[in-house]
């Protein structure tokens, strides 16, 4: 898969088959999008584009609105869809002059000026250009004019899509890890920079890598214990136009993950806590792409330091029955 960060780094294919969107989470309703796409780009020995956005529009129309959380960021995101077989990947840096473009401004300088798209691969759903007045009907309306066909995508599908973001942002809200990974077809991630802490987990014989999640608009699990799987990276490459080549980790370790405010020593603070089995390199600074396999129990208060360790040793019992 090739990468772009700008539709300037981008050079026109011959019959270029596109779809567009967030594509937030990849899970399997987007992948499913994404082999009709591949099969499109067959049928007429095209190559498949895929054109996404960073920042997320929504940080950038509604700048006041807090309330987004993605299930990626855009390292995991990218990562994800090298998996499924793209050929191109635009990363297009969303901005308010892109989005004041009319519809016909968009079809004419972006899908097809820029892109030189053949067939784009739409849901019926889908809006664009200035206050997201462009939808299939105007796509339909000038494919004659630019000569390229629109395959609408049956809305079955596209609300497959908005069921399965749903399902996973509800599961992970409430813990339930199982059926996140089950909708995403994936285990989700956390990836983010390791940084010190204060180091009560050392005191008690649970050394933990405080984790400090890179993308501040990520949704974060409920509170509580997990059995995870740490792939482990001097720092994970910023992502640049051109072929995209996954980095390999340089320790992969199993563990056992804590979101919480650590109640027992009376933290006022959200802490993302990983305590690696059978593992002791210094890994301060390091980026950790962290793997939530199975949920554990929730977050509690412990009337001593004893109580917890005892029952984080319990965890540890149970997490390596799971996944050791």
């Amino acid at each position: 898969m090739k990468i772009y960060r700008s539709l300037e780094d981008f050079s026109p294919v011959e019959n270029a088959v596109v779809t567009i969107g967030t594509f937030d989470g990849v899970h399997i309703g987007h992948q499913k999008i994404l082999v009709h796409l591949k099969e499109a780009a067959q049928k007429i020995n095209g190559e498949t584009i895929l054109l996404t956005f960073f920042p997320h529009p929504r940080l950038i129309i509604n700048p006041d609105d807090d309330s987004l959380r993605l299930i990626n960021d855009i390292e995991e995101k990218v990562s994800q869809l090298s998996k499924v077989g793209i050929d191109h990947l635009i990363i297009i840096p969303f901005s308010r002059d892109f989005s004041n473009q009319t519809p016909e401004e968009y079809i004419s300088n972006v899908l097809v000026g820029k892109l030189g798209t053949k067939k784009i691969v739409i849901g019926y759903d889908h809006h664009f250009g200035k206050d997201r007045k462009g939808s299939l009907g105007d796509l339909e309306q000038f494919a004659s004019i630019f000569d390229y066909s629109v395959d609408e995508i049956p809305e079955q599908d596209i609300n497959d899509i908005a069921v399965s973001s749903t399902r996973v942002r509800e599961a992970l809200i409430k813990g339930d890890i199982k059926t996140a990974n089950l909708y995403l077809g994936y285990p989700f991630e956390l990836t983010g920079t390791v940084i010190r802490g204060d180091q009560i987990g050392r005191t008690i014989g649970f050394p933990t890598a405080n984790l400090q999640v890179h993308e501040p608009h990520k949704l974060i699990p409920a509170y509580g214990i997990y059995a995870v799987e740490v792939y482990i990276y001097n720092h994970i490459q910023n992502i640049t136009t051109g072929e995209y080549k996954e980095e390999n980790p340089v320790s992969i370790a199993k563990g056992m993950g804590y979101i919480g405010t650590r109640p027992t020593v009376d933290g006022m603070n959200r802490a993302i806590e990983i305590s690696l089995f059978d593992f002791d390199q210094d890994i301060y600074g390091k980026t950790l792409r962290v793997k939530f396999l199975h949920f554990i129990r929730h977050d509690e208060r412990f009337d001593s330091l004893e109580e917890m360790k005892a029952q984080i040793k319990a965890d540890e019992i149970a997490i390596r029955s799971l996944i050791c």
